[in-house]
Parts: structure tokens; sequence; C-alpha cells
């Protein structure tokens, strides 16, 4: 998606134009810290998706196998600030994205994967969205291809109920879950850190990464468990950090790292991205996220 987030001049009523869409912000942030991605989703023949395409092609993700769709629109979404935090307005329904079909996927190219990531949001959008994120899941699974999967919880897009039974399906299909404490929280009644990670792993992921905002994160599979603290920064827009801190935790994992420093490391790319405003411009590099954590110890 196009992105547009409110800045503090004029009064709120300017906007920065960049980009967003959690599963790209995913790709760009693996991509920034070294590993290889490529993108599959669809666009429309329209400018936006045009920045898009470029957008891609300056991060080096792979995007062939994003269909562009005469017939539809890509989507955009306008990000709010205030006292609670921020606030997401889409514009989304019937775009590119939510009409995509399981004819479409590329077949090949999920089967020669490591890992296939996806989201609340990629089930979410459409019906026919959630069929092709299944249908993808599949051909994953049938390959022997790690499936990533972050909860993301949009109440505005699917009642709670049907998320609550698509997510805790999915959980039990996904290999590396990434979920946020309000997400699992709200579909699951727990609050506690530890239970709502023992019910993931208790659904049948290997590995979880429960985001806790400010708190940092805890990481765990079936013979360990590590709460990480927060690392200090200056936040002013935390729009996309938990993609961020996904995209950074599978690509250190698929680079060797063990659980423990995969998510270290992805805990500082994540503070870093709250410190410029947008959900991409503030990723950042694996130089730069490498420094941080040699400068806290």
């Amino acid at each position: 998606m196009i992105e547009f987030n409110q800045t503090g001049e004029g009064g709120g009523r300017m906007y920065l134009q960049g980009f967003g869409g959690d599963t790209s912000n995913f790709a760009i942030a693996a991509v920034r810290q070294g590993a290889t991605a490529g993108y599959v989703s669809a666009l429309g023949d329209d400018a936006h998706g045009r920045m898009l395409r470029d957008l891609w092609d300056r991060e080096g993700v792979d995007h062939s196998a994003v269909a562009t769709d005469a017939d539809a629109y890509t989507a955009i979404y306008f990000v709010t600030h205030d006292p609670s935090g921020h606030q997401f307005s889409f514009m989304r329904a019937g775009s590119a994205a939510s009409r995509m079909k399981p004819s479409g996927l590329p077949k090949g190219r999920i089967e020669s994967a490591k890992v296939l990531h996806l989201s609340g949001i990629s089930l979410a959008i459409s019906s026919a969205a959630c069929d092709t994120a299944y249908a993808a899941i599949a051909m994953a699974r049938a390959a022997g291809v790690q499936v990533s999967f972050d909860t993301n919880l949009r109440r505005k897009l699917w009642p709670i109920d049907r998320a609550r039974a698509v997510m805790t399906d999915v959980m039990r299909r996904c290999d590396i879950c990434l979920p946020s404490l309000d997400d699992v929280a709200a579909i699951t009644g727990l609050s506690d850190p530890d239970a709502l990670v023992d019910h993931c792993l208790s659904l049948g992921a290997k590995i979880v990464a429960l985001k806790l905002g400010e708190r940092g994160a805890m990481v765990a599979d079936a013979n360990q468990r590590h709460r990480l603290g927060p690392h200090r920064c200056t936040p002013v827009d935390a729009t996309g950090a938990g993609d961020t801190f996904g995209g950074a935790f599978v690509a250190r994992l698929v680079a060797g790292d063990d659980l423990l420093a995969a998510g270290r490391y992805a805990v500082v790319a994540a503070a870093l991205s709250t410190e410029g405003y947008g959900a991409v411009d503030p990723i950042p590099n694996a130089q730069r996220v490498r420094a941080a954590l040699a400068s806290a110890g």
C-alpha cells in the first residue's frame, strides 16, 4: 500500500507520503539485514503501483511474482497520531491485492524458498486473499518450506470470532509464530506473556517470538525461553515496528543465528525503526543494528 503519515507540521494537516503493507515491510526489513526476499501480491495499473515497484527495485526485493490487475487499484492508507498512539485508516476494499486467487501463485518460487511469510492481514482483506494464503501455506508445507506467521490483527477487517478461528488454525500450520501481545490476547483471552507463548507452542508453532512493544519481546521454542528487555530509543512513530522485528528476526534465523541472538537483534532493529516517520524509511540496515548492539553491550 501507499502510506500517508501525519506529521507534526501544519497543525496536523501535513502528511508524509511513504510506503506500507505489513508483509512488504517485512520483506524490506529482511533484505536490509542481508537476506534475499521476493514478494507475492498484486497491484493496480496505476501510479501508486508503479511507485511500489520502484521501491522494491531500490530495496532489492524481487517483485517479478507481483501481478498487475488492470481492473483494480493499488490500496492506500493514512496514519494519524494522538496521545494514545498511531491510528490507521485504510482504503483497500476491492484493491488489486484483495482480488488475488490461488491460481496466480508462483508455485515454483514458493517451493524453492527457505521461509514463506504471511500475516493476519493477508488472511483478512478478502475471502479470495484468505484462500490464496491457505494455498500458499499448503504449497510451502508440502515442499518442506518453513512458514512464518505474524498475527497482525486488524479488527476493522473481520469479526473477532472469524479472526480467532482462522488465526488459530494458521498457528497450527506455521513454524515461526510472530504474535503481538494485544493481538494474541484478543483472540485467546489470555494476558500473561508466558501463557500466551505456551498457547502458541501448544498449537504447533516451533518458534514463538512474542512482541511486547515498549517492553521488548519474549522468544521461545520447546527447549528454551528468553525475556528480552527493550532497547533504549527515542520513538516518534511505531508504524511498522512489528514488521521490522519480524523481518529482522527471520532473516537472522535463516542466516544461522540461534534463537536468543536473533531475538536480541530483532528487538534493536524494531526500536530503531520507531525513530522516524513511516513504515519503511526508518527501517535500519544491518550496519546500524550491529552498531547499536555493540554500544548496548
